[in-house]
C-alpha cells in the first residue's frame, strides 16, 4: 500500500533536478512558506533599487561613467537595473559572466582579473560576437603572451594595464619603468585601451576620513600613471578607478573617466563596520531553518553552514565581530538588539548561541522557524546559489537566474 498520501514520486531520471518552471512557482509565496526552500539567499527588492541608485548618483557627482561590477550578483536582471544602458558599460570577474552577460546583451565590459594565457581564445571567441570586451595585465611578460596571441590568431584584443595604486595586491606602480614597457609591448593587434586600478586597502581603513583619504591616493595614482603614458606618446581613452568605499566617499576624481564598484548593489556586514553602509542598507540575506537545539549548550542549529553563508570572517579584523553572520527574524529585523551572530559552522550546520543574560530562549525557536543571516561579504555568499529570491514585505516577487563558475 502506498502511505505517501500527497507526496510526489519521483522517478529516478528526476533526481538532483530543479526545473526552472519549479523555481518560479516559488513566486507569490511568503519566506515563511515551507514550499520555500532553505538555505536561500533572499534580496530585498526596495533595498536594492535605493543602493543602486545611490551608486549611481555618487557617479553623476564625480562627474565619471558608471561601470559596475556584476559579480556580486552575477544576474542579468539586476545588471539591468544597475548598468547606465541595456549594453553597459560592466566590470566582470570571471569569462562565465563575460559569456553569460554577452549572451544578454551587454556590449561593454571589462574583464578585471589579470589574464591567464589560455583564456585568450575564449576572450577572442566573445569579442567575435561583437562585444567590446577588455582584459587587463601588470606585466611585460603577459602583454607579450597577448601580443603573441593577437598575431596568431589575426584578431584584436583591448588592454588595460593595472595599476597598484597601495601595495595591496596586483599590478603596476605608476612610477615604474615597467609600466612603459608594458604599453610599448602590446602589439599587433594588442591595443593600449587605458589604466585599471582598486584601491583594495581602502577595506582596511578605520575611519570616513581614511576611506577618503585612500580614494584620494587611489585617484592620483591612477592619473599620475595615465600621465607618464600619455607623456610617452600613448592614447589612454579608459582611467578606471574604483571600490564601493571610495565610490561612497571620494571627494574628486578629477582625471579619471569610469569608477567602478560592485558589493553597493548589496552591502554586507563589512561594509557596514567600514561606515559605507548601514545595516539597515544591506540587501542581501541567508534564509535559514532550526532544525535543533542543543540545550545545555544554549545553542540552535540551523540548516545553514559554511557553505550557504561563506567563510568570509572579514568582520573578525574589524570593530565588530559578526562571526559568520548576524541573526535575524524571518522579517530580516536583528534579534534581541543586534546581539545575536551565527557563532560557528560546518558545512552544513550553523550553530547559534544565545547570549546567557538574552530576553530569548531556545524555545521561542521551535522546530522549523525560518531565520535570517546578514552575511559577512555579500558576493562570496550569494554565489553558489542556483538562485536567488527576490522578495519585497516578506513575499517572493521574482525567481533570479544567475551564472556561476569561472570557464
Amino acid at each position: 500500500m502506498n502511505n505517501c498520501g500527497a507526496l510526489a514520486i519521483l522517478s529516478p531520471e528526476s533526481l538532483g533536478k530543479f526545473a526552472p518552471d519549479t523555481a518560479q512557482s516559488l513566486i507569490g509565496l511568503s519566506v515563511n512558506d515551507p514550499r520555500v526552500p532553505t538555505p536561500s539567499f533572499l534580496i530585498e527588492d526596495e533595498k536594492l533599487e535605493k543602493n543602486l541608485e545611490r551608486a549611481r548618483t555618487r557617479a553623476r557627482e564625480l562627474g565619471v561613467a558608471f561601470r559596475p561590477h556584476l559579480k556580486t550578483h552575477k544576474s542579468i536582471v539586476i545588471a539591468r537595473r544597475q548598468m547606465t544602458s541595456p549594453e553597459g558599460p560592466a566590470t566582470v570577474s570571471t569569462l562565465s559572466e563575460a559569456r553569460y552577460f554577452a549572451a544578454n546583451g551587454v556590449k561593454d565590459m571589462i574583464y578585471a582579473v589579470g589574464i591567464a594565457p589560455q583564456k585568450l581564445a575564449e576572450v577572442a571567441r566573445i569579442r567575435a560576437l561583437g562585444v567590446d570586451l577588455k582584459i587587463i595585465l601588470d606585466s611585460v611578460e603577459a602583454a607579450k603572451a597577448v601580443s603573441d596571441f593577437c598575431r596568431e590568431h589575426g584578431t584584436e584584443i583591448p588592454v588595460l594595464l593595472e595599476i597598484d595604486v597601495d601595495g595591496h595586491r596586483s599590478g603596476l606602480a605608476p612610477e615604474c619603468d615597467e609600466l612603459l614597457q608594458a604599453a610599448k609591448a602590446l602589439q599587433d593587434g594588442a591595443g593600449l585601451a587605458g589604466v585599471l586600478t582598486h584601491a583594495g586597502d581602502s577595506y582596511e581603513c578605520k575611519s570616513i576620513e581614511a576611506i577618503i583619504a585612500a580614494a584620494e591616493g587611489e585617484r592620483a595614482g591612477i592619473v599620475k600613471a595615465a600621465g607618464r603614458l600619455r607623456a610617452a606618446g600613448f592614447e589612454v581613452p579608459i582611467v578606471s578607478v574604483g571600490s564601493s568605499p571610495t565610490l561612497m566617499h571620494s571627494k574628486s576624481e578629477s582625471g579619471v573617466t569610469e569608477i567602478r564598484a560592485g558589493v553597493c548593489a548589496f552591502f554586507d556586514l563589512f561594509m557596514t563596520n567600514l561606515g559605507v553602509s548601514k545595516k539597515e542598507d544591506i540587501a542581501g540575506s541567508v534564509l535559514a531553518t532550526v532544525i535543533g537545539r542543543q540545550t545545555t549548550k544554549n545553542q540552535l542549529i540551523l540548516d545553514s553552514g559554511f557553505l550557504a553563508l561563506s567563510r568570509d570572517r572579514g568582520t573578525a579584523r574589524q570593530k565588530r565581530d559578526y562571526g559568520y553572520g548576524l541573526v535575524c527574524d524571518a522579517a530580516g529585523e536583528p534579534l534581541d538588539d543586534g546581539r545575536i551572530i551565527l557563532a560557528g559552522t560546518n558545512q552544513e550546520h550553523g550553530i547559534l548561541t544565545l547570549p546567557g543574560d538574552s530576553s530569548l530562549k531556545l524555545e521561542d525557536f521551535p522546530l522549523g522557524t525560518r531565520l535570517r543571516i546578514l552575511p559577512n561579504h555579500a558576493c562570496p555568499t550569494a554565489a553558489p546559489y542556483k538562485y536567488m529570491l527576490l522578495v519585497r514585505n516578506g513575499i517572493i516577487i521574482d525567481v533570479l537566474e544567475h551564472v556561476r563558475g569561472w570557464d
